[in-house]
């Protein structure tokens, strides 16, 4: 089982991104889900680096798309009210691949996951506007359809 830290401040980024109201089973989910996201944003870093004959993973090695882009900024002024660095910075890990990350990329790691965090808080809005407290048949859904886009 996973183990929530920082439930509140999770809480607090859903409810400012969406508007939504989440729960302890919540942030299970979250975490386990933007850790296998975040694996599967970095192996297609791996994968540019490779092609681009480098052997470490830069910054613009990942596939960070214009909405990611928006995202990004979206994390960096909720930080300044939430105070999210510490947290994010806990749930943001660096799977092992076989190529090394540069320091821009772990530097970046922890608004990374932020930013996947606030496009999946959007993505349930997306799915069901009215949605204010997710159940688990509206995660199976919104996961569904962010592993078919993400």
């Amino acid at each position: 089982m996973t183990q929530v830290f920082g439930g509140k401040k999770f809480e607090a980024l859903f409810k400012n991104a969406a508007g939504l109201d989440v729960d302890k089973s919540d942030i299970k989910r979250l975490y386990e889900l933007v850790n296998q996201k975040m694996h599967d944003f970095l192996q297609m870093g791996e994968v540019a680096a490779k092609a681009n004959d480098r052997d470490i993973i830069q910054l613009y090695d990942l596939p960070i798309t214009k909405g990611f882009q928006e995202h990004l900024r979206e994390v960096r002024s909720y930080d300044e009210n939430l105070n999210l660095e510490p947290i994010l910075q806990q749930l943001a890990t660096l799977p092992p691949l076989k190529l090394e990350y540069s320091r821009e990329v772990e530097d970046a790691l922890p608004e990374l996951t932020g930013a996947i965090t606030v496009a999946l808080a959007k993505s349930f809005k997306a799915v069901n506007p009215e949605l204010k407290n997710p159940k688990p048949q509206d995660w199976e859904r919104v996961i569904d359809i962010f592993n078919l886009l993400f």
